[in-house]
């Protein structure tokens, strides 16, 4: 199968740049396209589960066909396989396939397995390229790209990792097909949150066009290149999150929070916790007088009409209170000198990084929340 519609995004970090490769058809392509860029390098497949039934046999194909000789790793799907002891399973079974410097990783999986692929890339033989080969939307539209890399520890979220970009990325939108329906979902928010940082124009067009981006087609070719445009310039400009690459956190000091009040778990997916996170935070910008009411109710009415929860009571189970989640945005990354960091907006498009925000109105907004407001 030849990939069409193919667009190219680049990501420019000087001797570091790298393409991402967008369209359907593109995982057929992955050992030729390897080749080009590593000819005579093994491989080392990292996938789960859920993706090796459906997209394992193509990639090693692929890879075949190509002379690349490949060796797989497949851990349990889920964020559980972000932790040490499956860190430990595919460093060994790299160590295992006798790989060297010049040799790689393939990440193929969603953002769980880019992650975890990417920490090993980082730290193996202290470093080893990899390409991302994102599985589902919201890896294709973030966690795929920037290079952040990590994994989870008892105390919080993607806490011990490393900056290791990728030298390619090709994300396949046609394996998007494969997605369950709540999978795709959580990953349009990250799509969305592309718009409501600082592109209203892309927020509007969504809005116009969020069905067929579901659907497939041109829309979702278009969709997720906008959204890497928007990531690599931030990116480019910004790789170690030093200032404006923070405005990708839109929504996420919440998100954080809730995802470990669930316990990482089926009860909230990441882009379901990021949707009522940019709520909130649109929320929080009003109570503060930075946003208007009327925005924070187009952004949360967009959320909703695409089947994103957008209140804390469409969160299956009981929370935690307003002090305990405070507690656990304060294990955040997203905390400097003790005090909370929180991206907040003035409008549809236009965040900013809010920093020493008091915890006051914090702590009210979850109060209101908690109650249904």
């Amino acid at each position: 199968m030849k990939s069409d519609n193919v667009t190219t995004v680049r990501v420019e970090l000087a001797e570091r740049a790298y393409d991402i490769a967008i369209g359907g058809g593109l995982l057929a392509e992955t050992g030729a396209r390897i080749a080009r860029l590593r000819p005579k390098a093994k491989a080392v497949i990292v996938s789960d589960t859920n993706v090796a039934k459906f997209h394992l046999e193509s990639c090693e194909r692929s890879l075949g066909a190509a002379d690349i000789k490949s060796h797989k790793v497949v851990v349990a799907a889920g964020e559980s396989s972000k932790s040490y002891a499956t860190y430990q399973q595919v460093m060994d079974a790299i160590l295992d396939a006798r790989i060297e410097r010049g040799d790689l990783l393939v990440a193929l999986g969603g953002g769980v397995v880019g992650d975890l692929a990417g920490f090993a890339a980082a730290t193996v033989l202290r470093g080893i390229d990899f390409v991302q080969i994102p599985t589902s939307l919201l890896a294709q539209v973030d966690s795929a790209v920037g290079g952040k890399t990590g994994i989870d520890t008892r105390q919080g979220k993607n806490l011990v990792g490393a900056f290791h970009q990728p030298i390619m990325v090709l994300a396949d939108t046609g394996v998007l097909d494969t997605l369950p329906p709540r999978q795709f979902r959580s990953g349009y928010a990250e799509v969305a949150k592309y718009g409501l940082i600082n592109d209203e124009k892309f927020f509007a067009w969504l809005e116009k066009n969020w069905q067929a981006v579901f659907k497939g087609g041109p829309e979702r070719i278009e969709a997720v290149a906008a959204s890497c445009r928007a990531k690599a310039a931030i990116v480019g400009r910004d790789e170690r999150e030093a200032g404006e690459r923070a405005l990708l956190n839109l929504g996420h000091t919440f998100a954080h929070a809730l995802e470990a009040a669930t316990g990482y778990s089926e009860r909230l997916l990441h882009g379901e916790a990021v949707a009522v996170g940019m709520v909130l935070a649109h929320k929080l910008s009003v109570k503060l007088g930075l946003c208007s009411e009327a925005d924070a109710a187009r952004a949360t009415a967009h959320l909703a009409a695409v089947g994103l929860p957008t209140k804390l009571s469409d969160i299956p189970g009981s929370l935690p209170g307003s002090a305990a989640l405070i507690d656990l945005m304060g294990t955040d990354k997203k905390v400097e000198h003790g005090s909370l960091v929180f991206i907040l907006t003035r409008g549809i498009g236009k965040a900013f990084v809010a920093k020493g925000v008091e915890i006051g109105p914090v702590r009210a907004l979850l109060d209101e929340a908690g109650r249904g407001a």
